[in-house]
């Protein structure tokens, strides 16, 4: 049952090759891939723990921003456990996707920290994050294909819809690598900074949205999510009844009362 009571939220207490940090004081919670010594693989079961960190994560109200990082210096993750797929059931596999969506699926805004090789389901969990900010030795891939596999954690279909069929199927099909200053160039990331400034540039980012009503920011990401693929009329009635739900909110009241005051604004979420 959803609580926002932050006693009450449950996280993993056992996490396969993740750590997890809460910071109230700040609204983050920051989830890092760490293996370094194995480039961050990411195992079937760490996709698991994945799937319930990020649900308890939308429904803690002390959590406002999620971060997803990776441990070391070389790698974002470099993929999964690939020995593992001959260990799971044909079936098992076609649900991959499920816990790979878990950050398109938490209400909060995610930001993916991305450096080094961010390879198949690495940037399949960067896809499906709201943010991408990018150190400059970023290597994005699915090299899937070289195994003969395709994505299957949304990978073909979310990497299309960002950059368009021709770029994803260059990408899918050839296996290719693209570099950060590519990959800014197609949107697939939002910011290249040194990697030196990445710290840096992530912290910008959460305090930037921190800072704004959190309840406009998940009606913002809903609608944005719900109605990408939708028809165009389905997508501005939803945007419209959200418009309409949000004139209601204590939280619009005050952002228009402290833009006529100029004065900063004090969010409560309602």
């Amino acid at each position: 049952m959803a609580t926002n009571d932050p006693e009450q939220v449950s996280y993993p207490e056992e996490l396969d090759g993740l750590r997890f940090e809460r910071d109230p004081e700040r609204g983050t919670a920051t989830v890092t891939l760490d293996v370094p010594g194995k480039l961050n693989r990411v195992s079937m079961l760490a996709r698991e723990h994945l799937s319930a960190l990020f649900e308890a994560c939308g429904r803690d109200p002390e959590v406002r921003v999620v971060v997803l990082a990776g441990a070391g210096e070389r790698a974002f993750t470099a993929g999964g456990d690939i020995a593992g797929f001959l260990e799971a059931s044909p079936e098992v596999l076609t649900r991959l996707h499920h816990n790979v969506a878990a950050p398109e699926r938490c209400p909060k805004p995610v930001i993916a920290k991305l450096h080094g090789f961010t390879f198949g389901v690495g940037l399949e969990l960067a896809l499906a994050c709201d943010f991408r900010v990018a150190a400059d030795d970023l290597q994005l891939g699915q090299p899937e294909v070289s195994i003969g596999m395709i994505p299957g954690s949304g990978g073909s279909q979310r990497l299309a819809r960002m950059v368009g069929l021709g770029r994803a199927k260059d990408l899918v099909m050839r296996g290719r690598r693209m570099g950060a200053t590519e990959a800014l160039a197609v949107g697939l990331v939002s910011e290249v900074v040194p990697r030196s400034e990445l710290d840096a540039a992530t912290d910008r980012l959460v305090a930037e949205l921190t800072a704004l009503p959190g309840l406009a920011l998940r009606m913002a990401k809903r609608v944005l999510n719900q109605a990408y693929d939708g028809p165009l009329p389905v997508g501005l009635e939803l945007e419209g009844l959200a418009y309409g739900f949000l004139r209601t909110t204590a939280d619009f009241r005050e952002g228009v009362e402290a833009f006529v005051e100029k004065r900063k604004p004090n969010y409560t979420g309602e």
